[in-house]
């Protein structure tokens, strides 16, 4: 036999052949570590921006069904009865609020938080201007304004605005 036909790889051929196998799988594991972490700090703004949107459409879905009687406001929380069609029962009064760093929705004296990790509560009124709160006198306690802003900031993820248009009010109604 020859020298030839027992050849095979070296001790140094081996050990570079293992170490780029070793650079390729901590590469491609940095590689799944990255796409993981971007994975769930998508799944979170997703869940958040869900979140906030589901906020917008109930307070949307309340002053849409402002049935009657006053509508109140210091400018930080606002306060006004709707229509309860879907519980059959008398309309309710609701409430808008902050407490803590949730926006909370009281109905009929039960909080109910809608959205975490807000830092200012604001709500706005069109009657011809912009007023803070409403009513604007104790003279027009009964009347509605024509719209309805309320703000609500949630520090480095934004601000949420929603305007609604509110039906006129006849002179007399409920």
């Amino acid at each position: 036999m020859t020298n030839e036909a027992q050849a095979g790889f070296t001790l140094i051929e081996l050990m570079i052949s293992l170490a780029l196998f070793a650079l390729i799988a901590v590469a491609g594991l940095a590689l799944v570590d990255s796409i993981l972490g971007v994975q769930g700090r998508t799944a979170t703004r997703l869940d958040e921006q869900g979140a906030a949107a589901r906020a917008m459409y109930v307070l949307t879905s309340d002053v849409d069904q402002i049935a009657r009687g006053r509508i109140v406001s210091n400018g930080r929380e606002l306060i006004f009865t709707r229509a309860a069609p879907g519980l059959g029962g008398a309309p309710v009064e609701i409430r808008w609020i902050r407490a803590g760093d949730a926006l909370v929705r009281t109905v009929g004296g039960a909080p109910q938080p809608v959205l975490s990790g807000v830092t200012a509560v604001s709500a706005r009124f069109f009657d011809g201007g912009w007023r803070e709160g409403w009513p604007p006198s104790e003279e027009r306690g009964e009347d509605w304004p024509r719209a309805i802003e309320l703000t609500v900031a949630m520090g480095p993820r934004g601000t949420l605005r929603r305007v609604v248009a509110l039906p006129t009010r006849a002179k007399g109604g409920p």
